[in-house]
């Protein structure tokens, strides 16, 4: 299987600080207010509201990394296509917030934009959506 059949070359993030605070127990929504533009914590604070069963709320903690991410790989060349690694841990967080909005977005009845969301989980990372959507 060839993940890349274009070519176009992956996207790495920069190191992300918020993700040693993350994996240190530090409480996400201090460090969303602290690195509003890293997707991580917003992913972390998604896919708790998710697991807790808050879908509305999990829908925008998802939207806004989800966002924040597209901002950030746009800084670092992605043109809107192309392979986004998971093994690349700064590109985690984005990867997370896409999942978990896919995952929102059905929750809601949302179900164009969770297929939107699903596919393009694929699209940027096949180990990530079998990972983080199974």
């Amino acid at each position: 299987m060839v993940d890349n059949l274009l070519g176009i070359p992956e996207t790495k993030l920069p190191e992300d600080p918020a993700t040693a605070r993350i994996e240190a127990g530090e409480d996400a929504s201090a460090v969303a207010a602290d690195l509003p533009s890293s997707s991580l914590p917003w992913a972390v604070l998604a896919e708790a509201a998710l697991d807790g069963g808050r879908s509305i709320e999990g829908y925008a903690y998802a939207r806004t990394g989800y966002h924040r991410g597209l901002d950030a790989l746009r800084r670092s060349g992605w043109k809107g296509q192309g392979p986004v690694p998971w093994a690349h841990v700064p590109n985690r967080g984005f990867l997370r917030a896409l999942a978990a909005l896919s995952q929102a977005a059905g929750e809601i009845g949302e179900t164009e934009e969770e297929q939107r969301c699903r596919t393009f989980l694929a699209d940027s990372s096949l180990e990530a959506a079998r990972a983080l959507l199974g």
